[in-house]
Order: structure tokens, then C-alpha cells, then sequence
């Protein structure tokens, strides 16, 4: 859940979480050790009156700044791949559920089981208890088992939706006439919104 005024990430409840949340921690470092090493060498280009006239022509030179990018560029790519692959990954899911959004609600279907859908609405902000949070709160909540790997399949019914739960890395687009699949793993029990 994020709380007022917080800058960072949810806190990581899935495996996928905790990776992106490293490759973002890992990222965010080399962009600072280039932002750094850009700005230094900017100021000293501009405070110094020294030049080494045998600088601006050097092989060497233009080869470094040449392969350089390219090594920090794999560096950033391999790891972001990897974590491509990982979301991308099905491992014989333990439980299915059908998510259809509409309009100004969601509809879900557990498919394993007869007869077992249910109309998903918002509160409307009238009706909501002390401790509930606007525009997040649910009359029918989806409950989902945790340490169990499940298939959520998301489409829609009229118009572009998004289906995101931001502490599990889920983002996925309910697109009319197309039936798009992710899967979610929970590690800890709890209450996360989306």
C-alpha cells in the first residue's frame, strides 16, 4: 500500500517485485556514476585553462568513450532481459482467473470452479467506512491464495482498462476481443490494492 507523500516503491510482495526493484536499484546506480563522472568532467573543462593539444586527435580516446557506452549498455540489457523472461514464464498454474473489465466495474470468474463469478464494484465515497480509502475500496474483493502460482486472463468487455496491482509487478491491459494472460505469486498474506 503507498502511503501519502511516499517517494519510492510499494513494498515488494512477489518474486518479480523484488527483481525489478533490484535491476531498478541497479540502473538508478549507473546512471548516477555517469551523471557524476559527466558533471565532473564538465566543471573541470570549464574551470581549467589547461589543454593537452595532443588530445583532440587521440585514437585511443575515441575508441575508450566508443566501447564504453556499449559495455554499460549490456551491463543494463542482460539483467532486464532476464527479468523479461522471468514475467514472461508459466509454471503450471495452480489456480485461473478470468477478469473481464467494464465500464465502472470488474468482473471475475474463478474458471477451476462451477459457478463461481462474481461483479467487482468501487465504493462510491458516500457509503465508505472510517479507515477505507477512496477510490479504492471494492464491495466484492478477489481473494487469491498465496505461495501458489495463478493465471490471471484479462480482457474486456467495452473500452481499454488496465489491470495493475503495483506490490506484485502486475500491469497488464484489458484490450476488447483479446484475452491477455499474466501470472502472480504472492509471498506474504495481506491486502493489496490496484
Amino acid at each position: 500500500m503507498a502511503y501519502p507523500m511516499q517517494l519510492g516503491f510499494q513494498d515488494a510482495t512477489s518474486p518479480i517485485m523484488e527483481e525489478l526493484l533490484h535491476f531498478h536499484d541497479h540502473t538508478l546506480m549507473i546512471v548516477f556514476l555517469i551523471s557524476s563522472l559527466v558533471l565532473y568532467i564538465i566543471s573541470l573543462m570549464l574551470t581549467t585553462k589547461l589543454t593537452h593539444t595532443s588530445t583532440m586527435d587521440a585514437q585511443e580516446v575515441e575508441t575508450v568513450w566508443t566501447i564504453l557506452p556499449a559495455i554499460i549498455l549490456i551491463m543494463i540489457a542482460l539483467p532486464s532481459l532476464r527479468i523479461l523472461y522471468m514475467m514472461d514464464e508459466i509454471n503450471n498454474p495452480s489456480l485461473t482467473v478470468k477478469t473481464m473489465g467494464h465500464q465502472w466495474y470488474w468482473s471475475y470468474e474463478y474458471t477451476d470452479y462451477e459457478d463461481l463469478s462474481f461483479d467487482s464494484y468501487m465504493v462510491p465515497t458516500s457509503e465508505l467506512k472510517p479507515g477505507e480509502l477512496r477510490l479504492l475500496e471494492v464491495d466484492n474483493r478477489v481473494v487469491l491464495p498465496m505461495e501458489m502460482t495463478i493465471r490471471m486472463l484479462i480482457s474486456s468487455e467495452d473500452v481499454l482498462h488496465s489491470w495493475a496491482v503495483p506490490s506484485l509487478g502486475l500491469k497488464t491491459d484489458a484490450i476488447p476481443g483479446r484475452l491477455n494472460q499474466t501470472t502472480l505469486m504472492s509471498t506474504r498474506p495481506g491486502l493489496f490494492y490496484g
